[in-house]
Parts: structure tokens; C-alpha cells; sequence
């Protein structure tokens, strides 16, 4: 094979293409990376088909529509509304460790205290327990619940205490709403007690809290007040700033003023409890972009993340999926309930050695989480912690291709993209770039339904496509003059259908072809008149206000734009018609459309065609006559704000009318013109020339056809040839013999 070389200038846009398209990866615009996120939600719907590995213990009790009925009506032996107190939780926490779960996940937030709730009668029928101290013991006692935490939310010591863990909730969505992502830990500050005694005291946002040299600064809620507290370089304060002097004895004269506590993902913290990992143990490396978890006797899983921390949650199970066990968490509370009065017959051991999260199914409520994953547009939310936990209990990660990988592929390809475009023609070329870029498509679905790993598809593809259309571009431009010819006879033909004729065709010929065709003539009538009219008013205008030349050219203008417009309004209405029903459009003649069907593509039917698009064209003008006087009430007020300006009045609108003549015959068809000038695809001869005459007879409002068109109606529409009425025959200039002719009516029947 003999390769081309590449020029200096193709070189240099190939060259570009690739430093730009490199550049995009390194910006991360915005718009691309949207349609990136699109593309890698149609692999994780796709993956989602295969069967993968799964975690067989995996459960959800789920509060949903009938779990809230069940709690309401009284049936459990107590009735509650939506908020639930604390025991209701308490009392599900108690059947689950009875049922041996290995651990237990809330995805339900305690931000406060309530005493406020019910207390709880204990088994002994006289004492009771608050419902809050009733939650924390079973918690205690169960020593594997693992409860919900936000970066905002301060969980009460009465029930961080207890648990068994704290794992991360939070949700952080991707700008087009879609939750793909989580973030595999959180470092929050643990204040010092003090700290907190004095936010409540004095309503102090511990949360804004800001640092400089020596102080940390807390603003007040709602006011511009802050309080400065001094502290020392490693962050200690003195007690007696809180305290006073009155500081007991053994007591550190100084504290932290807080300290940092990594809180893990829900998911995360799940799995860990089900594989024995230590994640105090854990080796975080962000800027390598992993996250070690270890476990006993070698057991390790790594998280790919990012520089922030976020990893791509594998969605692979969806919270309809049968391998998960679901139970309503009234199904809990009624086990409860006959665990305390003896019914073992009726208890159920179907939890034992689950991971089960506990969460909200229902909708149209303050329990409502549902939102958009790659899955499916609107699920639960609460599905990403088994997600996650599936995946580093299988140690199967969705990981991203780095920056450096997606731009040695977009050198890679676009190089490739280079080389076939300057070798082949630009068919053969295309052809390749289509196969290249398809196959980079499929291997990008293979490697991520197979292997986990997310390809950069949209950039890559993106300069595949650029390289390509650059150097076909540079190619037709400047080097392929013959192609540039025949671009510029199509910039000369008006009509779709001509083009597609053209283009088929290897070589452009001015001869014609002789066909039998239909040919239409519609004049707009009144036209003239209505532009006399207006011309004369404004000249009216212009002399009784003695208007400068200036101002009298730019009154004459302005009448001439909205006749412009007027006209146009019209001429479009036939012109729409004639395309809806297939005609070509040859030309305008002033006022006057003229149109033609059975060119450049064949048609039996083009007499048919033409006298429907006749009709419809004739139906539009009224439709259009109708809004335009509608419009004169509005006129009249705008002219009596026109003449305050000094202005000339804008004229009536007027209904004009539409004369319609169709012929049907043998005409001659084909490009007129030379390739040096002005080429048009026209018709001419006789019939023609007939159609144009029958047009000058048909008066205002009116259809008129020749014998030719109505037999074949009579073949093609029987009924609408029916309609027809014949007139009596009629002499035109250039026709020696009478002509016969018909009526088409059109008005619809009201």
C-alpha cells in the first residue's frame, strides 16, 4: 500500500484537534462531562442485565405506606402518627438481635432528644422507661446497631454511646440530580463539652466556626455577634474561660477544644461488621487514589477513590431485586409482641446473620427518600448502602480510568483518526471512523460490564470524530475542487427534493427529460392594490406632517417592511402546502407561486396531490384572512398611540384573496441555466403555459382545472372529482381551441 504523507498543514489541524480535545479532558467542562455521566448510566443499566456477585445475606426492613397504617390504627397496642417515637425503634431493635442479625444499619436520623414522647411500660405492668433511655438500652444490649450520621448532625450522646458504630448517610448528588457517588468517610469535630454547654447557652453555630492565630471564632445564630475563644498552637483553651476559678481539683487546666472523628459510609461500615475489618486500621491514601481496609488474617479490600474521597457505587442491586429479603417493620413489631406473650409458634428466625438495613419505602411524606441513580430515575435512596456493601464484601469496585489514561487514548485514537481519514477516501474513511468509533463504544461497555472499569468514552470519541471532520473538512475545502462544484450548483437549487436527485447523480446535466407533470399557478389578488393603497397613505402621511427627507424615507420603509411581510405571509401558506403534499417548488413570480409534482421524483398521483395542496392552500389563506382582520381592533388602538408619537397609521390589514389555476400534460423538465451562472430546475412548454393562463381565469377565492387534471381525478379520487363543477369552456391567450374547464370547491362543510 502506498501511504500519503501527511502535509504540514493537515499535520498542524490533526495536531490541534488532539491539544484541544486533551485541554477539555483537563477543564472539565461542564457540558461534556454531563454527557459523559449519561453514557456511564447506560453501562451501569446495562451491567445491571448480567449476573454478578452478591452477598447472600443481605435485608431490608422497610417502613413504608403500611407500616405507618399498621402503627396509626392501634392494632400493635399503641397508636402513633407519622413521627414515631423512639420506641417503636427500640422495640425493632430488641426483635432483631433476638433473630441473631449480624448487624443492623438505621437509616433514619436521631438528631435530638424527645422526652416528650410516650414512655414505655415495662414487662412488669408498673414501671416505665423513656422511650429515648428505652432505644439507647436495646441499642446497648443488641451491640450491632449501627446508626445514621450526617457532617450536620450532632448525634446525642445517649445514643452515640451505645451504638455499635456510626456510619455516614448522606447523599451527595451529581448536578443533574443523579446520585452515582458517595463519599467513603467524613471527619467531623467532636467539641468539648464545654463548647457544646456554651452553644446551647448562648446560641453559638459550632458548625461556622472559623480559626485564626490563636482564637477560634463562633458567630451567634441569627446576629452578627461572635464569641472569641483563645486557644494555644495545639489547639488546647483554658477551663477557666468556661468555668471561672472554680475548677475542680485534679481537673487539667486546659483542654481540646475539640477533636476528629471519622464517621464511614453506612455501606462501608456494614460490610465491615460481616468481613471482621478494622477500620481504625484503615491506610487512606487519597492522592494515590485508594483506601485499604484490612481485616484479620490478611483480608483486604481497596476502595478506588478520588482526591475527595468519593467512589462509584456499583449499582447493581436495585431495591425490587429478589435476592434481597424484604420485611415490613410492622412484621417486626407484632413478632415482638408475641415473643413477650409466649407465642413461639408464631416467631420467625428469617433475620439470622443478615445485614439488614432499616429504612424508608414510603412515598408523599417526611419519610420519603427516593431520588434518580443510573438505574432508574426514581428508586430508594436507601439502596446505596447494601450496594456498597456488596461490593467490598464481594471486592468488586466500579473503578475510573485516571486523567493520564483518557488522554493517552485520545492520542491513541485520534491518531488512528488521522491516519484513516488522509489514507482513504472520504466514504471508505467514514465508514472506518463509524467501525472505529462503535467498537471503542463496545469495548468501553465489555470492560465495564466484565472488569469494573469505567472508560472515558465521550472525549475519546469526541476526537475520533474531530480529527476526522477537520481533515475531511481541510480536504474538501482546499483540495477536492470538483466536490466544491458540485456543492455550489446545489447552493443554487432551492427545493429538498432536488437535492437528493442531484446528489445521486455522478455528473450534473443541463438537458431535460420530457414527463407528463401537474403544474400549478397561485396569484395572490389585491396585492397590488393593497400596496397602492398603503403607499398612498403614508405619501399622505409624510406630506400633511411636511416630514424631512430623513424621516419621510424611513415612513416609506417601514410601509414597505410590513408589505414585505404581508405578502411573505401569504406566499408561505401556499408554499407550506405545496410541500406537505410533495410538489417542487419552481419559483416566486411576484405574487405568484409556481409549483409543479411528478419532478425530480416520480409520482402517479401528482394531479391528486396537486389539487389537494390546492385545497389546503386555499383553506390556510382564509384561516390566515381570519386572524388578520381579528388584528384590526388592536391596529386601531396602536394608531391612536402612533399619531400621539407622530407617526404614520399603520394601515387595515385586508383579506386578500388566492387565484389557483392547475394543468396537467407532457412538459419538458430539467436545470436551466449554465454551471457559470444561475442554474434553476424548472419546467416549460405548453401545459405550462396553459396552467398559467387557467390561473389568470380563475378569479378570487377559486380552484380551476383543465380536462387533463379532472379525468385524473376521476381515476385517483373519484369522490373528490365528484365535487368538481364543470364551467363553460373558456378561450385563452396562446390556445387556439377552447379550453374545458372545472371548479375544485374547497370551502369545509360547517
Amino acid at each position: 500500500m502506498k501511504f500519503k504523507r501527511l502535509k504540514r498543514t493537515p499535520l498542524l489541524i490533526a495536531t490541534s484537534v488532539l491539544a484541544l480535545v486533551s485541554g477539555l479532558c483537563w477543564l472539565h467542562v461542564d457540558f461534556l462531562k454531563r454527557l459523559e455521566w449519561m453514557t456511564y448510566d447506560l453501562r451501569v443499566r446495562s451491567a445491571a442485565r448480567f449476573p454478578a456477585p452478591m452477598a447472600t445475606n443481605l435485608a431490608f426492613v422497610e417502613m413504608g405506606e403500611s407500616s405507618i397504617a399498621a402503627i396509626k390504627s392501634g392494632d400493635l397496642g399503641y397508636r402513633f402518627g407519622l413521627l414515631w417515637p423512639r420506641q417503636i425503634y427500640g422495640r425493632v431493635v430488641h426483635e432483631l438481635a433476638k433473630q441473631d442479625t449480624k448487624v443492623v444499619g438505621f437509616d433514619v436520623l436521631f438528631g435530638e432528644l424527645r422526652p416528650d414522647h410516650p414512655p414505655v411500660l415495662l414487662a412488669d405492668g408498673f414501671h416505665t422507661i423513656e422511650s429515648d433511655q428505652f432505644f439507647a438500652d436495646e441499642i446497648r444490649c443488641a451491640s450491632n446497631v449501627v446508626l445514621a450520621s450526617t457532617p450536620d448532625l450532632v448525634l446525642p450522646p445517649l445514643f452515640a454511646t451505645n451504638a455499635f458504630a456510626l456510619g455516614d448517610i448522606q447523599t451527595e448528588k451529581d448536578a443533574d440530580g443523579i446520585l452515582r457517588r458517595a463519599k467513603a468517610f467524613i471527619d467531623i469535630r467532636v467539641w468539648h463539652p464545654l463548647f457544646r454547654q456554651a452553644a446551647t447557652n448562648f446560641d453559638l453555630d459550632l458548625s461556622a466556626a472559623t480559626f485564626a492565630s490563636n482564637q477560634i471564632i463562633l458567630p451567634q445564630i441569627n446576629s452578627t455577634n461572635v464569641v472569641d475563644v483563645p486557644v494555644d498552637a495545639d489547639n488546647n483553651f483554658k477551663i477557666s474561660d468556661f468555668a471561672g476559678d472554680n475548677i475542680p481539683p485534679g481537673i487539667s487546666p486546659k483542654a481540646k477544644a475539640f477533636t476528629t472523628k471519622r464517621i464511614w459510609h453506612m455501606g462501608i461500615v456494614l460490610a465491615a461488621k460481616e468481613l471482621n475489618l478494622d477500620l481504625s486500621q484503615s491506610t487512606v491514601d487519597l492522592s494515590e487514589g485508594k483506601i485499604v481496609l484490612h481485616g484479620a488474617n490478611g483480608l483486604e479490600r481497596t476502595i478506588p477513590v478520588d482526591k475527595q474521597g468519593f467512589f462509584l457505587v456499583d449499582w447493581r442491586i436495585s431495591p425490587n431485586d429478589p435476592r434481597i429479603l424484604r420485611i415490613p417493620i410492622e412484621n417486626l413489631l407484632w413478632q415482638y409482641n408475641w415473643r413477650l406473650e409466649g407465642k413461639t409458634n408464631r416467631l420467625s428466625d428469617s433475620l439470622r446473620g443478615r445485614i439488614v438495613v432499616v429504612g424508608s419505602s414510603a412515598q408523599g411524606n417526611d419519610l420519603t427518600d427516593r431520588g434518580a441513580t443510573p438505574l432508574e430515575r426514581d428508586t430508594l435512596l436507601v439502596s446505596k448502602h447494601w450496594n456498597i456493601a456488596n461490593s467490598i464484601i464481594t471486592g468488586q469496585f466500579i473503578r475510573r480510568s485516571p486523567m493520564a489514561e483518557t488522554i493517552v487514548s485520545i492520542i491513541l485514537l485520534g491518531l488512528a483518526a488521522a491516519f484513516v481519514t488522509w489514507q482513504f477516501r472520504a466514504i471508505i474513511a467514514s465508514a472506518a471512523i463509524f467501525a472505529m468509533v462503535f467498537a471503542y463504544i463496545g469495548f468501553s461497555f465489555y470492560v465495564f460490564v466484565e472488569h469494573h472499569i469505567s472508560l472515558s468514552l465521550v472525549l475519546p470519541v469526541l476526537g475520533v470524530v474531530m480529527e476526522h471532520v477537520s481533515l475531511v473538512t481541510y480536504r474538501v475545502v482546499f483540495e477536492e475542487r470538483e466536490q466544491r462544484r458540485v456543492k455550489s450548483v446545489f447552493s443554487r437549487i432551492v427545493s429538498p427534493e432536488v437535492v437528493d436527485e442531484l446528489l445521486g447523480a455522478e455528473k450534473l446535466s443541463l438537458g431535460g427529460l420530457r414527463r407528463e407533470m401537474t403544474v400549478l399557478f397561485a396569484d395572490v389578488r389585491g396585492f397590488t392594490t393593497f400596496t397602492d393603497q398603503t403607499q398612498e397613505q403614508v405619501a399622505e402621511f409624510v406630506h400633511a406632517n411636511q416630514l424631512d427627507t430623513v424621516e419621510a424615507e424611513k415612513c416609506f420603509d417601514e410601509s414597505a417592511r410590513e408589505t414585505l411581510e404581508t405578502v411573505n405571509h401569504y406566499l408561505a401558506a401556499v408554499a407550506d402546502a405545496v410541500k406537505k403534499h410533495g410538489g417542487t417548488l419552481d419559483k416566486y413570480i411576484g405574487d405568484c407561486v409556481m409549483a409543479f409534482w411528478n419532478a425530480p421524483m416520480e409520482d402517479d398521483r401528482h394531479s391528486l396531490k396537486c389539487v389537494k395542496a390546492a385545497i389546503d392552500a386555499q383553506r390556510a389563506i382564509y384561516m390566515l384572512n381570519q386572524r388578520r382582520l381579528a388584528q384590526n381592533t388592536e391596529r386601531e388602538v396602536e394608531n391612536i398611540t402612533r399619531a400621539h408619537e407622530g407617526l404614520p397609521p399603520k394601515p387595515m390589514l385586508v383579506a386578500l384573496q388566492l387565484g389557483t389555476g392547475i394543468n396537467t400534460g407532457s412538459v419538458t423538465v430539467g436545470l436551466m441555466g449554465s454551471n457559470e451562472h444561475i442554474l434553476n430546475y424548472t419546467v416549460f412548454g405548453r401545459e405550462v403555459n396553459l396552467a398559467s393562463r387557467l390561473e389568470g381565469v380563475s378569479g378570487s377565492g377559486r380552484i380551476i382545472i383543465s380536462e387533463t387534471t379532472f379525468q385524473h381525478l376521476l381515476r385517483d379520487d373519484p369522490k373528490l372529482a365528484a365535487t368538481c363543477v364543470e364551467l363553460p369552456p373558456v378561450t385563452v391567450k396562446g390556445i387556439r381551441n377552447a379550453v374545458r374547464i372545472y371548479e375544485v370547491p374547497w370551502q369545509q362543510n360547517k
